[in-house]
């Protein structure tokens, strides 16, 4: 018995040293991250200021918590400092590293905000009540649910790195949420592809939206996810000596040409359509990602490419001079190389941080009257989050007005919404529309660079059924608040 228990106290003492060297660890990574990204731009005396916050917040965070467990058993504390991890691996400062350190003391500990705002200042106070769940006994579950979307959605609209955080925070969560119910793990999964991955798309974060997205498929389809798994285990054992040589050549003839640049193997996340085409081969799930300093060098190392290897026809995307739907900028191509064919993508260092960064990368040109638009547009509907009114977080069109004004809309936009989009009271009062100078219905799909012309009528013609042809939340609540008024009259 005695040997048992010194066993066990050994284990534990073992255990104990570990949780602390790992937690030392990301301490010393994140303040090497911050100082990294963001030192640079401080005074001495600013620097000082803030890595002293830093360490203010990490001892409360640590206090705060201790003697709590997550639900894995792991010390609770380990939660907020990845979350603050993944803020600062992505240009997030030290406010907003700060406040993913106390994300949950509000919630979960005897913690006040008013102590946070005292101790931290009004900008972490707003981060953290931003990221703290609405709390009132006497409301049932979903309601408090529905107020904390609200909550978060206002936060939003004053400060975006509310809703960036909640992605680092959903992260985390997906990533270690085994120990849930099933049930549990389920909703968890749905709500964030419904929710948080259209949003993470809207705001170019689409490193955030893969990983998002593919960590709740492995939660609802894990036997997909798990043959996914060893379909790829097979690909990249198969095709590992193929590979050493592949990138060899390439990075020879980059070295020649004096060429600064990186190459990165990415083997595409699980999702339905990833593991519907796994058993193709390495064309199916392979992309060689190749990071250059400067645009004119992406373009010089994909002509050097194309000179070593054959370019598939019609494989070949410029998403720098047009970015994508998203925002994704990069050129994209497949080449065969030998019996293989492989994807091959070149950007610039600066380019792949929007790309993985979206609206936290530096430099990033973020439309904040257009986000703003969106969170008032859902805050007015039915509900705070419904996945219909969504879609306008993300893939986008631009149309014209009659005089060559743009219009930004969601894909599958009708001429409805345009008419909505333009004034309320044009949609309300709208009879048809011509579609570059051809007469089309209110329901008609807009395309890409339609110019679009509104008729209209002296009265309203406002019917139930437009509110199957409209996607955008203004003009759903437009519709909905006209269709009541008429009911109480």
């Amino acid at each position: 018995m005695m040997t048992t228990q010194v066993a066990l106290n050994v284990k534990e003492s073992s255990q104990t040293e570990f949780d602390q060297r790992h937690e030392q660890r990301l301490i010393n990574e994140l303040l090497e991250l911050l100082v990294t990204h963001h030192g640079g731009g401080m005074s001495e005396d600013e620097l000082d200021t803030n890595i002293e916050q830093f360490h203010a917040a990490i001892s409360l965070g640590r206090t705060s918590h201790e003697g709590q467990l997550r639900k894995s058993g792991e010390p609770y504390f380990f939660h907020p400092l990845r979350v603050a991890h993944l803020s600062a691996r992505h240009w997030m400062g030290f406010p907003s590293v700060i406040a993913a350190l106390l994300h949950d003391v509000v919630e979960d500990t005897p913690v006040t905000l008013n102590q946070v705002k005292k101790q931290f200042g009004a900008e972490v106070a707003l981060l953290v009540n931003g990221l703290t769940k609405a709390a009132d006994e006497k409301l049932s579950r979903e309601v408090l649910k529905e107020k904390t979307y609200r909550k978060q959605l206002l936060a939003a609209v004053d400060d975006v790195r509310v809703l960036c955080l909640k992605f680092w925070d959903r992260i985390d969560n997906l990533r270690t949420i085994g120990a849930l119910p099933a049930t549990k793990q389920s909703l968890i999964a749905e709500e964030t592809r419904k929710v948080y991955v259209p949003l993470a798309l809207h705001l170019g974060m689409g490193y955030v939206a893969t990983e998002l997205e593919s960590l709740s498929l492995k939660i609802l389809y894990p036997t997909r996810a798990r043959r996914y798994r060893n379909g790829l285990d097979e690909v990249r054992k198969g095709s590992k000596s193929f590979l050493r040589k592949f990138r060899a050549s390439i990075h020879s003839s980059l070295d020649h040409q004096k060429i600064s640049f990186s190459l990165t193997d990415h083997w595409r996340p699980f999702s339905i359509p990833a593991a519907r085409v796994v058993r193709r081969g390495l064309q199916s799930v392979y992309t060689l990602n190749i990071l250059v300093d400067h645009t004119m060098e992406a373009y010089m190392a994909l002509g050097l490419i194309h000179s070593l290897y054959p370019p598939i026809p019609g494989k070949l995307r410029d998403h720098i001079s047009i970015p994508s739907q998203h925002g994704y900028q990069a050129l994209k191509t497949t080449i065969q190389a030998g019996e293989e064919r492989v994807r091959i993508e070149v950007t610039t260092r600066k380019l792949a941080r929007f790309n993985d960064s979206g609206v936290l990368a530096p430099g990033f040109e973020f439309r904040k009257t257009n986000f703003r638009e969106l969170m008032h547009a859902l805050l007015e509907g039915e509900s705070a989050f419904d996945a219909e009114s969504l879609r306008v977080a993300s893939r986008t069109i631009q149309v014209y007005t009659p005089l060559g004004e743009t219009r930004v809309l969601p894909e599958g936009s009708s001429a409805l919404d345009f008419a909505f989009e333009i004034h309320e009271r044009l949609g309300l009062h709208a009879v048809n529309a011509r579609i570059n100078g051809r007469t089309r219905l209110l329901k008609s799909r807009l395309m890409d660079g339609d110019q679009v012309a509104i008729s209209r009528s002296d009265k309203p013609g406002v019917l139930p059924k437009w509110l199957e042809w409209v996607v955008t939340p203004k003009a759903r609540n437009a519709i909905r608040r006209y269709l009541r008024s008429k009911v109480k009259s």
